[in-house]
């Protein structure tokens, strides 16, 4: 059997949750590759719902092994906070059942106030961050001052990693008008929890190894959407890390050849929360339907998300740089009973039509969408599970998306509830 690589391919938030759910019950391994607690799903085992925001969904299922890989940046104390809520629900989770990278980098204190503070600075650009310190960690990172899981269990060379870590960051703060940092409560603030974070610490990209020769089938499990990846997403207004397919492999220690299929959970309109370029928002009555049918709200921010009709240019562009093989299409119940639906099939910029999405920011606020209407359907979509249960207009409206982004859609969801989907491709069959 094969492997999966689960990514969004328009903003996140394509309702990954009832599809990860399906997956990982199916998995061996589930591993995150990419972001912090700063991404979520709910998962619903046996009528109990479970937010997860740093923890693979592999948790929430008994026999599994969950992963926190390389490319995740890692709160050490909302990783305890998270695994606490999470066993009161009666979860269990041990080392047997979760491997944490040891080469990851960690989340501290000081990331969420810079966070903070940069977000709330007055006239700085919001980014809508969720102020949970995952992009400085990340510019911590690749600035080589990073603390690391493994650092934990090294307790007397902490001081110097420190050292290290403050001589940028106190500079910083100071440029700012904040107190300084002692080390000394960076170092109480480590210590204090690291005995609950080393018997999880694991040289993952060998156990991964092994359980991919075992035959194990792996899920890996991408946060956020390709719209918001570092590279290739509406930068500035974008996540701090990459959030491709490709970004798999390298925030797991699994080669490329390892990722089998590449599922991209795919929403039959398009939201985004936070600020940024959005050219099919719906700022009127037909974003408010959106918003109020499909209970756009965000899992970690609780944030209203921003509505507006699918968008086939991002969304061919998202398969083309992830490698997409086929899509899992969410929510499409939500457009039941509309009179007319549209589909953005390209933009005009500054008088010229184009079919890509631009890199540049000032031309992504510019660009107009180009409409194709549908006529809608009144019967309803909800709770079908076969092509035959679906209104004609319906089918006609998937084939076209279909046809748009040049990927074929493999799972079909029509509610929030998990036997409500219509299976065209097992995304773990070799």
């Amino acid at each position: 059997m094969g492997n999966c690589v689960v990514v969004g391919s328009q903003w996140g938030d394509e309702g990954k949750g009832k599809i990860v759910d399906w997956l990982s019950e199916r998995a061996d391994v589930v591993v995150r590759f990419q972001g912090g607690h700063n991404a979520g799903h709910t998962l619903v085992v046996d009528g109990i719902s479970y937010k997860l925001s740093l923890l693979p969904s592999g948790v929430a299922r008994g026999g599994k092994l969950s992963v926190i890989g390389n490319g995740v940046v890692f709160d050490p104390h909302a990783f305890v906070a998270e695994k606490k809520r999470l066993e009161e629900q009666g979860l269990t989770i041990t080392p047997q059942t979760l491997r944490i990278a040891d080469n990851a980098a960690l989340i501290l204190s000081l990331h969420r106030e810079l966070d903070a503070i940069r977000e709330n600075a007055a006239g700085g650009t919001k980014i809508g961050t969720t102020k949970r310190g995952i992009g400085p960690a990340y510019e911590d990172k690749v600035g080589r001052r990073a603390i690391r899981v493994m650092d934990l269990a090294e307790i007397d060379a902490l001081p110097e990693r420190i050292e290290r870590l403050l001589a940028h960051h106190n500079p910083l703060r100071r440029g700012l008008g904040e107190p300084e940092i002692q080390a000394s409560a960076i170092l109480d603030e480590l210590t204090s929890v690291a005995a609950e974070i080393t018997p999880y610490m694991d040289r993952v990209w060998r156990l991964l190894d092994a359980r991919r020769k075992a035959g194990d089938r792996i899920l890996f499990e991408g946060a956020q959407g390709t719209l918001l990846d570092i590279d290739h997403g509406t930068y500035p207004f974008v996540t701090s890390s990459n959030t491709v397919a490709g970004q798999a492999a390298a925030g797991s220690g699994l080669g490329p050849s390892a990722a089998g299929f590449v599922l991209g959970i795919t929403k039959a309109y398009t939201t985004r929360v936070g600020e940024g370029p959005f050219p099919t928002e719906q700022d009127n009555e037909v974003g408010q339907f959106l918003g109020e049918r499909g209970r756009e709200f965000g899992t970690v921010t609780g944030r209203k998300r921003r509505c507006g009709w699918f968008d086939a240019v991002l969304v061919r562009q998202a398969v083309a740089i992830n490698g997409i093989h086929g899509l899992a299409l969410t929510k499409l119940d939500v457009l039941d009973g509309l009179d007319e639906i549209k589909i953005a099939v390209g933009y005009e910029l500054d008088g010229k039509e184009i079919d890509y999405f631009p890199a540049s920011l000032a031309a992504q606020q510019r660009v107009r969408p180009i409409y194709r209407s549908f006529e809608g359907w009144r019967d309803t979509t909800a709770g079908a599970r076969s092509w035959s249960d679906l209104p004609a207009q319906a089918v006609k409206y998937v084939r076209e998306i279909e046809e748009l982004v040049g990927a074929p859609v493999t799972l079909l969801s029509t509610s929030p509830e998990r036997d409500d989907t219509i299976l065209v491709r097992d995304p773990f069959q070799d």
